[in-house]
């Protein structure tokens, strides 16, 4: 099988080669058309600014490829906010494969002091869906570090709360997506980097 791993320029794309690599898969991270076109699984993660991001991807065309996939994709963290239609970071148009847009979070009021932006660290999701997670998944811990967030919407696969509830992973057709990293979720993040691969 075929992994490709998109490259351009966000953060954090040698992890996730890394774990897939501790699965067994040799991904290949690259920029080019036909080679992400002929994969069998795509992989876009990121770690950067909305607004600069997608500037970057139209001026490579890489943001009219990406939409017109047809194998099984998933969006990491950025990845995932990119497939929105707008984001509020940098007033941001987005790839509108999820017709939602990203949110900042607000924090309820200044004398929480136990909620911080941007939301770092371990947290839980809850009302997962098949076929990105298996039951066993379901009010699992996995690492987020993000400020912005998608609302709960059609598409939502998973559930968790910060400040808010809001969509911690998306699914439309062969479009997946996961706020937090599975990368860096310890055996969680590993099964479900796996039940993408096994689509």
């Amino acid at each position: 099988m075929k992994v490709v791993i998109i490259k351009y320029n966000a953060g954090n794309i040698r992890s996730v080669a890394n774990a897939l690599a501790r699965l067994g898969y040799d991904a290949e991270i690259t920029d080019d058309p036909e080679t992400i076109r002929n994969a069998d699984k795509v992989i876009f993660p990121g770690v950067g600014e909305a607004s600069t991001t997608m500037a970057h991807l139209r001026n490579s065309g890489l943001d009219k490829l990406i939409v017109s996939l047809k194998q099984p994709v998933l969006g990491i963290c950025l990845g995932m906010q990119l497939m929105c239609r707008h984001s509020d970071e940098g007033n941001a148009d987005c790839l509108g494969i999820f017709d939602v847009d990203v949110k900042r979070f607000q924090l309820p009021s200044p004398n929480i002091e136990n909620i911080k932006i941007p939301q770092m660290g371990w947290n839980t999701i809850s009302n997962v869906k098949a076929p990105l997670f298996s039951p066993h998944e379901d009010n699992q811990f996995v690492y987020f570090v993000h400020s912005y967030y998608v609302p709960l919407c059609t598409w939502t696969a998973a559930t968790t709360t910060h400040t808010l509830p809001y969509s911690s992973a998306l699914h439309k057709d062969n479009f997946y997506a996961t706020q937090f990293h599975p990368e860096k979720s310890g055996s969680v993040g590993e099964n479900i980097l796996r039940n993408f691969l096994a689509l």
